[in-house]
């Protein structure tokens, strides 16, 4: 007898679903039943959907599974940060991060197993990349982090940020479709005006994303507006011009009339003269934009060193000056190596 090798139920589309249940004389509108018990009520067991007969419940285990999500480990942080180890299906592990603040609670959800990146300065560019994250894999991190808030804050998300493991334009096509199920009345409803994808900016995906007139937010992690300088930092953007950049911010700006979010960590003896300063207001001046000027959280390369306290309120005093919206954020969890650029999975080596 053939081995069958199960498909996961969620990797299909209401309307495949349909096609199911018809060819097996189950009626139609029990899909929206079961699309319910997958994502808004999020259970991982065929026989809890109770609303179906128990001949249907042990149909669909006979053809489908559910590949759900484990949390491997949790840590804590001092300032109330979580961060999770979260297993998938194949073994594999990836981190996301519940970061509590007084008026939000956010969640950095990871897109990619590892980095195919070489960004100097993150410690997930150290790992191999070894897969993209499926919509469910990524939904799930949303849908755990959400509980988890209740569970010890007593409160709801507020804001989702793709700022997790991995570049999530290079898993573009996942990437979307799990937005549009986290927004989705059979998701969890969630406004795509609270949810910013962080991208280190590739033009032609931006372009496909202003025209696909996505609602979420954009961010740039440019962290110079030299050349030069972003290609020392990020060695990949050496394909990536500023120029070509701004050009395809500009697209978005003219199609979406919404601004966007420059990520920007200021280095000590890398970027933090009057020229770097001056290069980042004339692009903030071409495309409608705030700043985030980012604390650099150390990943043991002492090759990198967040800049003084002098030069980064020079930065944001000479942005304030030229009318450009910008913060000096400070990071959280990283006693717990939870901060941006240093998600990567130190009890669990994925380069082995």
């Amino acid at each position: 007898m053939t081995n069958y090798i199960k498909k996961d139920i969620r990797a299909l589309s209401i309307e495949d679903l349909k096609v199911f249940f018809e060819s097996h004389n189950i009626e139609s509108y029990r899909v929206n039943q079961v699309q319910e018990w997958l994502w808004i009520k999020g259970v991982h067991d065929f026989n809890q959907m109770t609303n179906l007969s128990i001949q249907s419940r042990k149909l669909l285990k006979k053809y489908f599974t559910i590949n759900n999500i484990k949390v491997e480990s949790i840590q804590k942080s001092i300032d109330g940060t979580i961060k999770n180890a979260i297993k998938l299906y194949d073994n594999k592990i990836v981190e996301s991060v519940l970061i509590p603040t007084k008026n939000r609670i956010t969640a950095c959800i990871s897109s990619q197993v590892g980095c195919s990146l070489n960004c100097k300065f993150c410690a997930t560019s150290k790992l191999k990349r070894l897969r993209n994250l499926n919509v469910d894999e990524i939904f799930d991190q949303v849908k755990l982090i959400d509980n988890q808030s209740k569970s010890f804050f007593n409160r709801s998300l507020t804001n989702i940020v793709y700022m997790g493991m991995g570049e999530p334009l290079m898993n573009y096509d996942n990437v979307i479709k799990s937005i549009e199920k986290i927004t989705s009345k059979y998701g969890l409803g969630f406004s795509p005006k609270r949810i910013t994808v962080s991208s280190v900016g590739f033009p032609k995906f931006i372009k496909k994303m202003a025209d696909q007139k996505i609602k979420f937010n954009l961010a740039i992690s440019l962290h110079s507006a030299i050349q030069s300088t972003r290609q020392f930092l990020m060695p990949f953007s050496k394909k990536i011009l500023i120029e070509d950049l701004i050009d395809s911010l500009e697209y978005w700006i003219n199609i979406k009339k919404s601004i966007i979010t420059f990520e920007y960590i200021i280095f000590d003896g890398i970027n933090d003269t009057e020229k770097d300063i001056i290069e980042l207001i004339k692009i903030c001046k071409k495309i409608p934009s705030k700043v985030n000027l980012i604390e650099y959280n150390s990943i043991d390369d002492n090759n990198f060193r967040n800049a003084s306290d002098r030069v980064i309120n020079r930065y944001s005093e000479l942005l304030s000056q030229n009318n450009i919206t910008n913060t000096i954020r400070k990071s959280r969890g990283n006693d717990i190596n939870a901060a941006c650029g240093q998600l990567a999975n130190k009890k669990l080596n994925l380069k082995k």
